[in-house]
């Protein structure tokens, strides 16, 4: 993938966390930090380029909020958030 296409699928994948995810519900606030939830962004990838089933995408979801947040929510509430991350093409290439 070349560096411009890694920033964008980055970028796309912040964004349906901050806009969608945001379990800790901070995002609405201005001044907050917009990459709170950078480090979560490669296991993301990492699914999507696996071509995991959103089913699979939520659980990680879950899993990253019950092991690094203490919180115990269920599949089926994030996914939507799964889908919309599923709807972004982490393909090669840069026409995608």
């Amino acid at each position: 993938m070349s560096r411009a296409r890694a920033k964008v699928v980055v970028r796309l994948i912040r964004e349906v966390l901050i806009e969608h995810w945001d379990p800790i519900g901070v995002m609405s606030d201005p001044d907050w930090p917009r990459d709170e939830y950078d480090s979560y962004i490669g296991g993301v990838y990492r699914c999507l380029a696996q071509g995991e089933s959103a089913e699979a995408i939520a659980r990680h979801l879950c899993f990253i909020e019950e092991t690094t947040m203490g919180f115990r929510p269920l599949p089926e509430v994030l996914l939507p958030v799964a889908l919309r991350l599923k709807a972004i093409d982490v393909s090669l290439s840069s026409e995608a």
